[in-house]
């Protein structure tokens, strides 16, 4: 797949799912491969489904998938892709990373749907390579693997390492993979058949734009906005980043009120909760570093805000995931 020859006739697929995958980074990824055979009039993929256990796996949404055997070194696919979902630092195991290991020391391009980029870079087999991940994701594994170069963008091809944002992207990465294996006709009949007329390229960015996502069209405020969410972190003063977009501290206080009914600073904070909230949900990282990565001074102002926005302290969040 994704150019590299040669070619088979048939290309065998193989997908490892974990517990709690993203189904529909699953069945984005899988139906374009059904719809290039229809469209084709032959059988230019195959596939098969393992768990790492030969077990039953559900996905997030509960709805459970019988694979067609377990996964180990000696399993032959042309690819391999790991499918996870949500809590997926919960479900990293060294059998696991062991048997992934060994298929690529035996030569098996690796893959990835969604937060399985952790289960590749838990292995160690996305170190030097270009990975990528679902937004929500991107700072809890910069966290826990410092050494990744990790892009924002939907989907990463480096080599024999494919890792793909999650969601729909799946379904963009596998219509590039037939492009570059069969041509532009080929994956633009199986898009026609997948009603998908807006297919995106690989480094097109996850999230769609502020303007878009928060219905915001003031550019100040957008611009303001943006400052908030790349100064997560560290944040600046309410002054500097007024100064930043070309505004006194008053006129973005008076543009926040107009437009959000809220002051710079409480909508600040919201982001930066927002923001501790996901890592909550998604990692396994200790409260204090939590506070550190959104920007508060102590693990007891963390949770004290935390309550007040949410109703339940951070601890409470993290055991109802």
């Amino acid at each position: 797949m994704f150019g590299r020859q040669p070619i088979k006739d048939t290309q065998h697929v193989g997908f490892l799912l974990t517990p709690q995958f993203s189904l529909i980074a699953f069945t984005s990824a899988i139906e374009p491969l059904r719809s290039a055979n229809r469209v084709a009039r032959r059988t230019i993929f195959s596939w098969d489904l393992y768990s790492i256990d030969g077990k039953p796996v559900k996905a997030s949404n509960g709805v459970e998938f019988n694979p067609d055997g377990m996964l180990t070194d000696k399993t032959k696919c042309d690819i391999l892709f790991v499918c996870s979902g949500v809590r997926a630092y919960d479900h990293l195991n060294s059998k696991t990373s062991n048997v992934l290991r060994s298929l690529a020391r035996n030569g098996t391009p690796l893959g990835s749907m969604c937060t399985g980029t952790i289960t590749l870079a838990e292995a160690g087999l996305l170190d030097g390579y270009r990975c990528t991940i679902h937004w929500e994701n991107i700072e809890s594994l910069a966290e826990r693997y410092p050494k990744l170069i990790i892009t924002a963008t939907l989907f990463e091809a480096d080599r024999n390492r494919f890792t793909c944002s999650g969601g729909m992207a799946a379904l963009d990465m596998m219509i590039y993979s037939i492009k570059q294996d069969y041509g532009r006709d080929l994956s633009m009949q199986v898009a026609d058949q997948l009603l998908y007329a807006s297919i995106r390229e690989p480094e097109d960015l996850q999230r769609m734009a502020a303007e878009k996502r928060t219905g915001i069209t003031h550019p100040k405020l957008l611009a303001a906005i943006g400052y908030m969410e790349a100064y997560i972190e560290s944040p600046i003063s309410i002054a500097k980043l007024a100064k930043s977009i070309g505004l006194s501290t008053r006129q973005l206080e008076r543009l926040f009120q107009a437009q959000l009914e809220e002051t710079p600073a409480r909508y600040y904070q919201y982001l930066r909760l927002e923001r501790a909230r996901i890592l909550l949900r998604q990692t396994t990282m200790h409260l204090s570093e939590i506070a550190y990565a959104t920007g508060f001074s102590s693990t007891s102002y963390f949770s004290k805000t935390f309550r007040s926005k949410y109703g339940v302290t951070p601890k409470q969040e993290r055991e109802s995931k």
